[in-house]
Parts: C-alpha cells; structure tokens; sequence
C-alpha cells in the first residue's frame, strides 16, 4: 500500500480538494515570494558579515567588555584587553564618546599549527558618556590586561538638582 491511499481525499478521486490558483496578481503569492527574496537577501549579507579567517574568533559586538562606574566627581571605565600592550591600544573622546581602539598583531604563522582560534585584528569600541567631561584632566592606565579610564566630570555635570517646589494655582 502507498502513502498516497493512505490520504482520505485520495481514495476517491472526485472527492480531492481544488488547489488554490496560484496566479502571479494573486496578493498573496506576490508576498509570499517578497518575503523568500527579502530572507535570501538578509542570509545572503549576514553571510558575507560573518567574520572568517583571522577575524573568526572576535566577537562582533561589544568587544573589549567595559564596566562603566559614575561617581560623584568622575566616570571610570575599565576594559579587558588580555594580551595587549599600551603601545597597542588609542583612547580617545570625541563627540560625547569614549573612543577604545587598537590592534591586536598576530604572531608569525607556524606552518604547523593545526588549530588557530585566538583572534586578531583591529577593534573599536565606542561608549556613549552622558554627561560632559573634561578631556584635559581624564587620566588611563594599563595594568594587568586591565584598561582603566578616568574622566572628571565638567562643573556644569556636577551641579546638583534643584528642587522647584510646585505652588497650587489661584
């Protein structure tokens, strides 16, 4: 016996539902097909995104990982940058941003070597400061693998709320 008789419409040949007709004007075909030529487009560029090669091993976003922590007076931001070297890495504020960028320079390639998953390349990292700092006094230091970033906060950014008081209407 055959899957096909196993389908009740097919026992009795009169009986089998219509198709619906598929016709190029039909609204929902001209969707359906939209939407396959959208998706094949998007895996198409996440595709090409992806890293490979020397860059496969980076994660995309979000790299080196911060901890940002406002105080009173100032913002510090520490970022893990495991292997790197001060002379390997640039900060920089610009346009209301910490700027975190660098290399991290591969070493020679070992003919030998049957897996390589350590990552390579440039990085930048941008972090958005909410309030006004000022650039001249910001001071970092490396040690450890650790990046350390501090920014004084601006006088404007370090005057306190004022409450209004709220006054009933006549």
């Amino acid at each position: 016996m055959s899957v096909s008789q196993l389908i009740p419409w097919n026992r009795n040949r009169g009986n089998s539902p219509q198709p619906l007709a598929r016709d190029a004007r039909d609204p929902f075909v001209s969707l359906h097909r939209e939407m396959n030529r959208l998706f094949d487009e998007l895996w198409r560029q996440a595709d090409e995104l992806l890293p490979r090669g020397e860059n496969a091993g980076m994660p995309a976003a979000g790299w080196p990982s911060v901890d940002l922590v406002e105080r009173d007076r100032e913002i510090v931001v520490s970022a893990e940058l495991p292997g790197l070297q001060e002379k390997d890495v640039e900060v920089l504020v610009e346009n209301g941003q910490l700027v975190l960028r660098g290399e991290r320079r591969g070493e020679r390639d070992d003919p030998a070597r049957r897996i390589g998953e350590r990552w390579y390349g440039r990085f930048e990292r941008r972090i958005p400061l909410d309030v006004e700092v000022e650039v001249d006094a910001a001071r970092a230091e490396f040690r450890d693998g650790v990046l350390s970033v501090s920014l004084p906060k601006s006088g404007s950014a370090l005057a306190r709320p004022v409450r209004i008081p709220i006054e009933r209407a006549a």
